[in-house]
């Protein structure tokens, strides 16, 4: 079994695990107030420099898995 395919696998498992054992646990779901969720919208237009200096623009990693870390003092 491929590493996806498992990851896959035991995502469905949990989410199989919550929504049946959530009524069962005794959780009441509806106090939660849940809002409906919102298809995503597409991210702006925007460039940022790597740790070489290149710049890389949105558009060009089209497809591919993202991930941003956004840090700052205050």
């Amino acid at each position: 079994m491929t590493r996806r395919r498992a990851l896959a696998a035991l995502g469905a498992a949990l989410v199989a695990s919550l929504t049946i054992g959530a009524p069962a646990a005794g959780l009441d779901l509806e106090s939660l107030d849940l809002q409906p969720y919102e298809p995503a919208k597409a991210a702006p237009a925007f460039s940022l420099p790597d740790l070489d200096g290149r710049l890389w623009t949105l558009a060009e990693l089209r497809g591919k898995v993202v991930l941003l870390f956004f840090w700052a003092t205050w």
